[in-house]
This record gives C-alpha cells, structure tokens and sequence, in this order.
C-alpha cells in the first residue's frame, strides 16, 4: 500500500483544534520540522503536545507554545524554552511533567494495546499524587508501584532520516530515542523522511518501525537540524 502525500500541510490536513499530538524527538534531534511548521500556518488551537521536551523559544514545538496553539503539553525535560516557562509561571499552560521512562513507556503501552503500566519511578513525590499505586512482590519483598496510564494520541508525527512508500522507517542516532515509541503510540502517524525510497529498496534487518504503525509518509525539505546548546573547546 502506497502511503505517500505531497507535503506536510496534505500529511496534516485533518489534525483538528483541541486533537492529542505525540511528537517525536529528542532535544531538537529528529523533531518533525517541516509537519510543526504547517501546523502553525494551518492554525490550529487547544492542542495537547506529548514529547520528550518543549524545544526552544523560535522553533520546533516552540514555534507552536510562542502562537499560543498549545493548551497542555507532557513533557519530561522542558529546560531550554524561556517562553515555555514563561507561561507555566503566569498560568497560562497546563503542564504535566512526566520521568522520561515513564513517558517512553507510556507511549510503548499504547502501541501494545495495553491499558495501564506499573513503574516505580515517582513513588513518594509530586508525580504520584492523585494516582493509583499497588504493592507487587519483588525479591521476596513487598514493593510499592505507581499505576500509569497509556497515552491516547490522536496524531503522532515523527522524522526519520530514510523511509519507503509503505511506510517503513529508519532512524539515525539519538533521533531514534522517541521517535519509533511515539510512531507506535499514535492513532494515525505521519512520517516525515529526509530521503523517501520505493517499497523493498530498505534492508528488512535495518527497519526499526515497520510500516504497519505508519499510516502517511513525505519526504520532507529544507531541514535545519539545529542544536539547542554548541558547545565547543577554546582554541
């Protein structure tokens, strides 16, 4: 099944006002540039953003929070971003802080079809008020677990450095962190692929999503792969 479009604004077409986006990434490695940047022009409102982190002031999920189209967002690291904090502070941004292996987990559960996860991460602080926890035991020991549920994502929308017609993708380094969890936890998944190759062309061995979790793929233009912090030595 050929599962290209033409770009992102035909990828995202259907992505509505107050829909439930999961986006791939880690820092600004592997963030679907070209998919953030039509939804800013298209103008959607009241979105929940589910991602590793918030990106930073003037791009990727950045570009989103500074046009005020993000209503809540998840996230686990969210350090680079002064307008993220800024509306956290004066209440204008509903956040949930998330520990980044529950946030993976989260997304792996939606993609098994399973309900709930049980972790210990965040037992005794912040995370666990409000939530449900269970003893399991562990080692011959009673241990105390925080139940958490699977995420619901509506669109889930990824980069990948190579990917075919059907969908298959392949990452390259740290892009690879997030991206295939949130490729397996969304509804409907767009992928967006720097170089876009006929069925068959990719290695089966190599392949770390199938396309059976892609439901929209396009080859993407113009990436900036930019870096949140260049550090280098002095000469």
């Amino acid at each position: 099944m050929n599962k290209t479009v033409t770009n992102a604004e035909a990828a995202i077409a259907d992505i509505h006002s107050g829909a439930v986006l999961g986006i791939g990434g880690f820092g600004l490695c592997g963030i679907p540039e070209n998919c953030l940047a039509a939804l800013v022009k298209k103008g959607v409102k009241n979105l929940t953003c589910i991602s590793n982190n918030a990106g930073v002031e003037d791009f990727g999920i950045g570009l989103l929070l500074k046009t005020r189209q993000v209503k809540k967002m998840i996230a686990s690291y969210v350090g680079e971003n002064a307008e993220f904090e800024r509306q956290l502070l004066s209440g204008e941004l509903d956040v949930e802080l998330v520990p980044q292996g529950t946030l993976a987990t989260r997304c792996m559960a939606a993609g098994y079809g399973m309900p709930a996860i049980f972790t210990p991460a965040g037992i005794g602080t912040e995370v666990a008020e409000g939530k449900e926890t269970r003893k399991f035991l562990v080692d011959g020991a009673e241990k105390e677990f925080l139940m958490e549920y699977a995420f619901q994502i509506d669109f889930a929308l990824v980069k990948a450095w190579k990917g075919d017609t059907h969908g298959n993708l392949v990452f390259r380094g740290t892009a690879r962190n997030f991206n295939p969890l949130m490729a397996m936890a969304g509804k409907i998944t767009i992928a967006e692929v720097e170089e876009l190759v006929p069925a068959g062309t990719l290695d089966p061995n190599y392949i770390h999503t199938p396309g059976i979790y892609v439901h929209r793929i396009f080859q993407g233009a113009g990436y900036e792969k930019r870096i949140e912090q260049r550090t280098t030595r002095k000469r």
